[in-house]
């Protein structure tokens, strides 16, 4: 099994599918010794264990590290911890509820449907320029400026910084891979420090003069007498814009792959620019780009027979769900137009994703406004893949018109 899901293999990180397929046929559960997780590739159980009460993205809301038989990590990597402890992505209730409660009043529909315009004049500035030059990297002129640029300006961080925030994210989400190496917590740790800092001014500085920014919404933002820390808001901060941006730039850029070996479906989404919305959802299911979460296991609970004691780990496989032929007919068929799509992507539960419209707008925007400006974009090469699988995505993606 372990030659069968091999995540630190790069030609398993550019098509998992086929090992995907495998761990199905072998069952509902598997250890897996290298990260001392259990894997579960099936949809029925990943749909359902994202919504089990008895797993958790933390357990130390119940438990210490030692009495949940974990060694805790190492003070030098205090840092990442806080910041990323206090996101509400890695905790539970009751903290959780309060926070994403209080998220959601500053991160509402309205909020989100405003930013409409924006979204999509942005992504007209960057296909122009694309455009304009006959073609270029749509990773890095595109997909990774777009929804970095739509974060910044929800969180009113002024256009001169913005290039520091996709380092700052990509050195934080290192640490989100499997098995992590030193370097990459060192990294982690030093953009961790270097964006709190960074945060804890520009909240000041709104505290002292509100804006109409997300930031300026989160601070007024309270319920019964309820208000975020400062280290929440930072938390919650790095967290829209590491969990706002890393699947969306992987989609995009992911996804234009999917569509340039499948030019049967191009051609139709070319001709027929309706299917844009079920297009997107597809694209999110066929090559998903979160591939892996993980749920510690609060109390005991069997999966086919197995029991997974306390203190265990689960790796819920998104991207195995969402091939399982058992939810998905002809799974490993892009189907543009396909109807039923009840992917796993963003998720489910208490912890389905806040900013799935966001991405879903986002997405609409970069894929339309490329449709319609760049008819005849061809890709010039076949890419590369980073060495990650969980944030799984192509290192550039060369394109011509």
């Amino acid at each position: 099994m372990a030659e069968t899901f091999d995540p630190w293999s790069l030609a398993f990180v550019a098509d998992p599918y086929p090992a995907y397929a495998e761990l199905r046929s072998l069952g509902r559960v598997h250890y897996f010794e290298p990260t001392n997780q259990w894997l579960v590739p099936h949809y029925a159980d990943v749909n359902t264990l994202l919504r089990d009460r008895r797993l958790g993205r933390t357990y130390l809301h119940r438990f210490t590290h030692e009495e949940f038989g974990r060694t805790p990590p190492p003070p030098a990597h205090e840092p990442f911890h806080t910041l990323n402890d206090y996101g509400m992505l890695d905790l539970e209730a009751p903290d959780h509820t309060r926070i994403r409660r209080l998220v959601a009043k500053a991160f509402t529909p309205r909020t989100v449907e405003v930013l409409v315009p924006t979204v999509e004049r942005l992504a007209a500035e960057l296909v122009a320029k694309v455009r304009d030059a006959g073609g270029g990297d749509l990773l890095a002129e595109v997909a990774e400026p777009l929804p970095v640029a739509v974060i910044a300006e929800m969180l009113g961080i002024p256009a001169a910084d913005r290039d520091l925030l996709r380092p700052w994210s990509a050195d934080i989400c290192g640490m989100y891979e499997l098995n992590p190496a030193e370097e990459t917590a060192a990294r982690a740790v030093r953009a961790s420090l270097e964006f709190s800092a960074y945060l804890r001014e520009l909240i000041a500085a709104r505290r002292a003069d509100p804006g109409d920014d997300l930031i300026s919404a989160l601070i007024a933002a309270y319920e019964e007498g309820d208000r975020l820390s400062e280290q929440e808001m930072i938390s919650t901060c790095v967290l829209l814009l590491n969990a706002g941006h890393e699947a969306t730039v992987n989609t995009i850029a992911n996804g234009w792959w999917t569509l340039f070996r499948h030019p049967e479906q191009l051609a139709a989404l070319r001709a027929d620019h309706t299917l844009l919305s079920t297009a997107v959802e597809e694209l999110m299911r066929y090559d998903t780009p979160l591939q892996l979460f993980e749920r510690w296991v609060l109390d005991d609970i069997e999966i086919d027979g197995t029991v997974i004691p306390r203190g265990s780990e689960l790796a819920l496989l998104f991207g195995s769900a969402n091939r399982d032929p058992a939810r998905f007919e002809s799974p490993d068929t892009l189907d543009l137009a396909r109807a039923d799509n009840a992917h796993v992507t963003f998720g489910a539960g208490i912890h389905y994703c806040l900013g799935a419209p966001l991405a879903r707008i986002e997405l609409a925007a970069s894929f339309g406004e490329l449709l319609r400006e760049a008819p005849e974009m061809r890709l010039v090469a076949e890419p590369e893949w980073k060495p990650g699988y969980v944030i799984r995505g192509v290192k550039e993606l060369l394109v011509e018109l």
